[in-house]
């Protein structure tokens, strides 16, 4: 494992409608589904986000980087990455970029698990997509934006 600042991690699987996310703690390596930000509008989202931050004061943000199967970008990456930079200079705390080709699988197995499929993931899926991108960077730290 990597040397990691110690303290609470919110990570974000980002998308054009919705921001799911979630929350870890580097000493126990841990991440938990958040909560789904359902707006579309800027200001909305990061006035939401302003809030986790103000309640779970993290040290540090990581945010999911969609890639095609084969690493090649994709136009949703540069809108996350474009995410990612914005939060820098919003919050001024450290921000990492994490590949995400796997999370999305990885989310909806762990739904089915716990016995929700199809349309009853829905509601979940993107705050546990966060919550695998946050359980990737625990294992991997990605870039720094």
């Amino acid at each position: 494992m990597w040397d990691m600042p110690e303290g609470t991690v919110l990570a974000f699987d980002f998308g054009e409608q919705r921001i799911g996310v979630a929350m870890g703690e580097t000493l126990l390596g841990i991440a938990h589904p958040l909560i789904t930000i359902s707006t579309p509008i800027n200001d909305e989202r990061f006035a939401a986000i302003g809030k986790l931050i103000e309640e779970w004061r993290p040290s540090q943000l990581v945010v999911g980087l969609p890639l095609y199967s084969d690493g090649a970008e994709s136009p949703m990456t540069a809108l996350s990455r474009r995410f990612a930079n914005r939060l820098k200079g919003r919050f001024g705390l450290p921000v990492w970029l994490v590949d995400e080709r796997l999370t999305s699988v990885m989310a909806e197995s762990m739904l089915a698990e716990a016995g929700l499929r199809g349309r009853k993931q829905k509601p979940a899926l993107d705050q546990v997509a966060a919550q695998a991108i946050l359980t990737t960077w625990f294992e991997s730290p990605g870039l720094a934006v």
